[in-house]
């Protein structure tokens, strides 16, 4: 059973988190010859503050 964990910076809209969870299955299946309710998927979404690009926040950055 594929496992998929992936982190993410808060902020996206629901749909787009819908869509990447939709296109990951897709991919993971294709490529591993795996029945797609067999993918597994985790979301994570990590607060801007929480997220640092080059020892700075992502909130402070603007991003």
């Amino acid at each position: 059973m594929p496992f998929v964990h992936i982190e993410i910076m808060e902020g996206r809209p629901p749909e787009k988190i819908e869509a990447l969870l939709k296109n990951v299955t897709e991919a993971v299946s294709k490529s591993l010859d795996a029945p797609k309710e067999n993918v597994r998927i985790i979301v994570n979404e990590v607060p801007k503050t929480h997220w640092a690009i080059g020892g700075v926040s992502a909130k402070t950055l603007g991003r």
